[in-house]
């Protein structure tokens, strides 16, 4: 295994939307990648210690210089990403949306606020943005008051919001909205609205991986290439 070599994958370049991710094996590596849900292959990875936006944009610039015109991106929720690609369409992933508010209000949220907020995530990747913003404005305008509640310390007697989880998910949305529809405003690139075509072919590799555990990091490496190269 020692003495094989990778080889390199031959596709004709054109136009193509590109959803990228990055997954993650134990703390050692992680791999980005960069896929195109119509062809259904990987175009381009890479592993690193950690992700960046830097090497996002480089992966981009470098499926660019390899002859790719890219139309469209969809990726994660990371702070920054969606801008850091100005002259394409950006969508978010909406899986990704939806995880981010969960992870703020949890899978069984007490409050009354966080249980409707909850219903709203799950209507999101089954909706259009007309209804989903609408239905968001009806129940912020509900849960403002709620929202704007502050506790004081009574030995500093400093405040702070009491629901500040609820609110951080809330600006979460607030934040991201203006990606979370791309998708539709450009029907004619067909692109999809979550990063879910990655996230299936992640999972086949950890399998795959999960089977060889005690292989070295270089082996392991070589073994996660030629998979990414078959998905």
């Amino acid at each position: 295994m020692d003495l094989a070599e990778v080889q390199p994958r031959l596709l004709e370049v054109g136009d193509v939307v590109v959803v990228m991710d990055t997954t993650y094996f134990g703390k050692v590596f992680g791999v980005m990648v960069f896929r195109c849900p119509h062809r259904h292959k990987n175009l381009l990875w890479k592993f690193l210690p950690y992700e960046t936006i830097a090497e996002y944009v480089s992966g981009v610039m470098e499926l660019r210089q390899r002859g790719w015109n890219v139309v469209g991106i969809v990726c994660d929720a990371r702070r920054g990403l969606v801008n850091a690609f100005p002259d394409v369409p950006v969508q978010m992933c909406q899986f990704h949306q939806v995880m981010i508010v969960l992870r703020y209000i949890t899978r069984k949220p007490k409050l009354e606020a966080g249980k409707e907020l909850k219903e709203l995530m799950l209507l999101l990747t089954r909706t259009d943005e007309q209804s989903f913003r609408h239905w968001l404005k009806q129940w912020h305008a509900k849960w403002k008051k709620f929202l704007a509640e502050k506790t004081v310390d009574e030995f500093t007697k400093r405040w702070h919001f009491t629901h500040k989880r609820l609110r951080s998910a809330y600006r979460s949305l607030e934040t991201n909205l203006p990606w979370l529809f791309t998708f539709a405003h450009h029907p004619h690139l067909s692109m999809p609205n979550t990063t879910n075509s990655l996230e299936g072919a992640f999972t086949h590799i950890k399998k795959k991986i999960h089977v060889h555990s005690g292989l070295r990091i270089d082996r392991k490496q070589k073994l996660i290439q030629e998979l990414l190269r078959g998905k």
